[in-house]
């Protein structure tokens, strides 16, 4: 038989914790979290009250589903429990950056910034040239997760689409930055934005009419320099520092 709820006692003696759902089928964690009281068993709840064919149902509530159809129950382990309320979201961050595949839709507090590294990106990060002034330029930053260094040309395409970003703005920028974990690595120009759609880009592979795109190219040589140097430069002015938003503007 399977827990649904803990006692009140139990609840207060928990505090702030950090759980996992595991996939009893292959021990696979599925998803990571964290809360108070019953929050844990939370997920499994509101799946059985949606159909899986339903609109609202997530990449999570599928697997849950999966789960219960296969005639077996979600694995709920307490990694972590009487976390202070100041230290709750690192421990909830670092717990989702060590488990790859998960189905949550957000990433760990401040993972974009201070999630896993190689040891060669920690020199880098922190042994970098830094912008620790204000530019000139109006500027729009652009968080990238995933950065493959194979050349400016590569860059710029995995920069350009789609983003949930205000064209109007976006249109007033002189240059946009390719931000990875606090690193500007690549800049580019802006010519046009438009909807991410194939009308626009008939190469894109996930269009969303609600996310822009823009067409452009590599900045100059002068303006790659300034702003990204050989091998990055570290933001080090506090204002666009540590922003986990995927979008940024800067003089804008």
């Amino acid at each position: 038989m399977s827990n649904t709820s803990f006692s009140p006692s139990v609840c207060n003696d928990l505090g702030n914790y950090v759980y996992r759902l595991i996939d009893p089928r292959n021990g696979e964690t599925f998803y990571v979290g964290k809360g108070r009281g019953n929050r844990v068993f939370a997920h499994v709840n509101a799946a059985l009250t949606l159909e899986a064919t339903e609109d609202q149902t997530s990449a999570k509530i599928e697997r849950i589903h999966d789960i219960r159809r296969s005639g077996l129950e979600v694995i709920h382990v307490i990694h972590r429990h009487g976390v202070p309320d100041e230290a709750i979201f690192e421990v909830e961050a670092a717990l989702i950056d060590a488990y790859s595949g998960l189905s949550n839709i957000a990433g760990g507090h401040n993972s974009n910034d201070r999630g896993p590294m190689h040891a060669t990106q920690i020199i880098d990060k922190y042994d970098l040239p830094e912008i620790d002034w204000e530019p000139e330029h109006k500027l729009v930053l652009i968080n990238v997760n995933k950065f493959e260094s194979s050349g400016r040309d590569a860059l710029y395409q995995q920069v350009r689409f789609s983003w949930r970003i205000d064209p109007r703005k976006a249109e007033k920028a002189d240059y946009l930055l390719a931000v990875v974990r606090g690193v500007v690595v690549g800049a580019f120009e802006a010519d046009t934005w438009h909807p991410a759609t194939p009308e626009f880009f008939p190469e894109i592979e996930h269009p969303d009419a609600k996310r822009h795109a823009f067409i452009g190219r590599p900045a100059s040589d002068e303006i790659w320099t300034l702003y990204c140097g050989e091998r990055g430069k570290r933001i080090a002015v506090d204002k666009m520092k540590h922003i986990q938003n995927p979008i940024r503007y800067w003089n804008i």
